[in-house]
């Protein structure tokens, strides 16, 4: 619908504009406006075909003016396409952005199940703890923080 009135638009304003152009201008009136100033606004005669023909191009054109500008603001309440457009392309940034920056899920870890103590038996190691290897130097004590100030050696 909206291609029609515009289609019908455009016809209208050229048909305006050749119908202007075929008037004959008013006795005495040069190009600049200048001329009779009795005949420049004394009253018409009764028009002729191409008078009454630009007022209904005229009324014509004015309608299918509003009728676009009335299809345009219905348009642009809707959310016009621009807007639609611009819509999509952000989602879909947003959708390639966000798993190439958010971090891989963890591994997931077996189950931790306590075994029975063992009656009579020593308690387990800690697994956490490194195990000692044989022939190796004493692990050495846990050193302070680094910025904390050192130890003060015991006094007899």
């Amino acid at each position: 619908m909206q291609f029609f009135i515009t289609i019908l638009h455009v016809m209208l304003c050229f048909a305006l504009v050749g119908i202007i152009l075929l008037q004959p201008g008013k006795e005495g009136a040069s190009v600049l406006g200048g001329g009779g100033g009795n005949q420049m606004y004394a009253p018409r005669g009764q028009g002729n075909l191409l008078t009454k023909g630009t007022s209904v191009v005229a009324a014509l054109f004015m309608v299918t003016s509003i009728g676009l500008a009335w299809y345009s603001t219905d348009r642009m309440q809707s959310g016009s396409d621009v807007n639609d457009e611009l819509k999509r392309l952000q989602q879909e940034q947003a959708a390639t952005v966000a798993p190439a920056t958010a971090p891989a899920p963890p591994a997931p870890e077996a189950p931790v199940v306590p075994a029975a103590p063992v009656e009579g038996a020593a308690p387990a190691a800690d697994p956490a703890a490194p195990t000692p290897v044989e022939g190796a130097a004493p692990a050495a004590p846990p050193s302070a923080p680094a910025g904390a100030a050192p130890a003060a050696p015991p006094t007899p």
